[in-house]
């Protein structure tokens, strides 16, 4: 089959490598038919990880089942089916509770597992035609009728719509709280839809990139852009000198300042200014430990320079990780069904498989408009630029 693979910082090709096989009575294959860059392949792609030379990328996925186990039950051959980018086994302690994003026993030695990604154990990514899903009945979500239609949609719930809105749960966003998110991007985006969905009343984003903002406002959100004024000035006046009432950080460690500087420190020392006294912070941005190729040294261990007395003083509290998808991608996946969300709006590009390498260099280098970017593995050529057609109708 294709696949995208990794040979390197900034080195990814379209090669042909052998098909998966079901390889335990409990595994189900997939054709993918959608699988999307995300923000968190970029720290792979520029190789600021351990990532392995020849592994396959990508961990947001969905396609068409077309073998399974014999000890597979619910999942059946043509099924659509959407995987969470998290692989869990659904019997360790954890998946019984819930914490699927940190399975005990999928990746020994570390507790949670993924497709194509460093240090979550060795299965391959779904960057390519084909997929082996472990666990297919715990780990396949099956999508409703409509699945075909809205796949752009329901694809989301691999990963970035369950996660921006588990920032929203980390953050114990209520309705009627005012809420400020820490970037504009994918997750960022699906933030300021789960905080409209749960009723939030001032949603205030901040970034430095217009057309992120741009989709921001068009999402609901009140766009601050801290290229041109403090962020955490904006954040106070918009709320009358109280603060937010909860925070969302959806950048991560390699957030910079308004030079485009990298300081990993940036946005929780400015979320612990702009939320208010006892307020609440909930972080979904990757951070990492260590960062070797960081400049800082702290970064380089993993660590930052965090203004933890005024955190103290102000009686705040973070709750921080990667999302538990399975906890949310069924009450999600109604949202879009019946269609009361449609997250899919935030997509710019649908590229094929072959293209991918030229998506990672545009999406890397944030250029204008690239703002979420899917490939479809049997399809040829530039399939849909978004964002031309956004402008088209704005103009």
């Amino acid at each position: 089959m294709k696949a995208l693979v990794y040979y390197g910082a900034r080195d990814v090709r379209v090669s042909e490598v052998p098909d998966p096989k079901i390889e335990q009575p409990t595994d189900v294959l997939v054709r993918i038919t959608t699988t999307n860059i995300c923000g968190s392949d970029l720290h792979m792609y520029e190789g600021r990880t351990n990532m392995e030379e020849g592994r396959i990328f990508g961990h947001e996925n969905l396609g068409e089942v077309i073998e399974v186990g014999n000890a597979v039950v619910n999942i059946k051959v043509g099924d659509m089916v959407c995987m969470p980018f998290n692989i869990g086994c659904g019997h360790c302690k954890n998946c019984e509770s819930g914490l699927t994003a940190f399975c005990l026993t999928m990746n020994p030695g570390f507790a949670g597992a993924a497709y194509g990604f460093a240090g979550m154990g060795p299965y391959d990514g779904g960057q390519a035609e084909y997929l082996r899903v472990p666990y297919g009945d715990f780990n396949c979500l099956k999508l409703p009728e409509d699945a075909k239609e809205k796949e752009n949609d329901y694809v989301l719930l691999s990963d970035i719509f369950p996660t921006g809105f588990h920032a929203t749960q980390l953050a114990g966003v209520k309705p009627g709280d005012n809420v400020v998110i820490y970037g504009a991007g994918p997750v960022g985006l699906m933030a300021t839809i789960s905080a409209g969905i749960k009723g939030a009343n001032k949603i205030m984003v901040v970034d430095d990139h217009p057309d992120r903002l741009k989709l921001a406002e068009e999402l609901g959100g009140i766009p601050i852009d801290f290229s041109k004024a403090s962020a955490v000035d904006q954040v106070m006046e918009l709320t009358n000198g109280v603060g937010a009432d909860r925070g969302c950080e959806c950048v991560g460690y390699q957030c910079c300042d308004k030079h485009g500087h990298e300081h990993n420190n940036i946005t929780m020392n400015e979320l612990v200014q702009a939320v208010k006294f006892t307020g609440s912070i909930g972080v979904v941005g990757v951070f990492v430990a260590p960062d070797p190729k960081a400049e800082d040294p702290l970064a380089k261990e993993g660590h930052m320079d965090f203004d933890f007395g005024k955190f103290w003083l102000k009686g705040q509290s973070i709750a921080t990780g990667q999302a538990n998808v399975k906890s949310y991608n069924r009450q999600l996946c109604g949202l879009i069904s019946s269609g009361k969300v449609k997250p899919s709006v935030i997509i710019s590009h649908e590229l094929s498989l072959d293209d991918a390498p030229d998506g990672y260099q545009h999406f890397d280098a944030r250029d204008k408009g690239w703002t979420k970017v899917i490939l479809k593995p049997g399809k040829q050529g530039t399939l849909k630029n978004q964002t031309e057609d956004r402008e088209a109708v704005t103009a």
